[in-house]
C-alpha cells in the first residue's frame, strides 16, 4: 500500500510539477512540504488543498461493510 507522500509524488510526476512548485501553490516552503512528505504527516485539510493544487479530487471515507453506509 502506498503512503500519501508516495501518492503525491506520483501525482507530481504525472502533472509534471516539482515539489517546490506544489509548495508555492500551497503557500508553504519546499522544506516544510518535504518534511511532511517524509513523515507522511498530513491533515485532511492539507490533503484537500494538495488535491486542489494538483487538479484532483481527494475523497477519504469509511464504508461500513454490513450496511454500506459511508462517513
Amino acid at each position: 500500500m502506498l503512503t500519501m507522500g508516495e501518492k503525491i509524488k506520483i501525482m507530481l510526476k504525472r502533472r509534471n510539477l516539482t515539489l517546490s512548485e506544489l509548495a508555492a501553490k500551497l503557500g508553504q516552503s519546499r522544506q516544510n512540504l518535504s518534511n511532511k512528505m517524509n513523515r507522511d504527516n498530513f491533515t485532511e485539510k492539507e490533503l484537500i488543498a494538495i488535491a486542489e493544487a494538483l487538479n484532483c479530487t481527494y475523497a477519504a471515507t469509511f464504508t461500513m461493510n454490513d450496511t454500506g453506509d459511508t462517513i
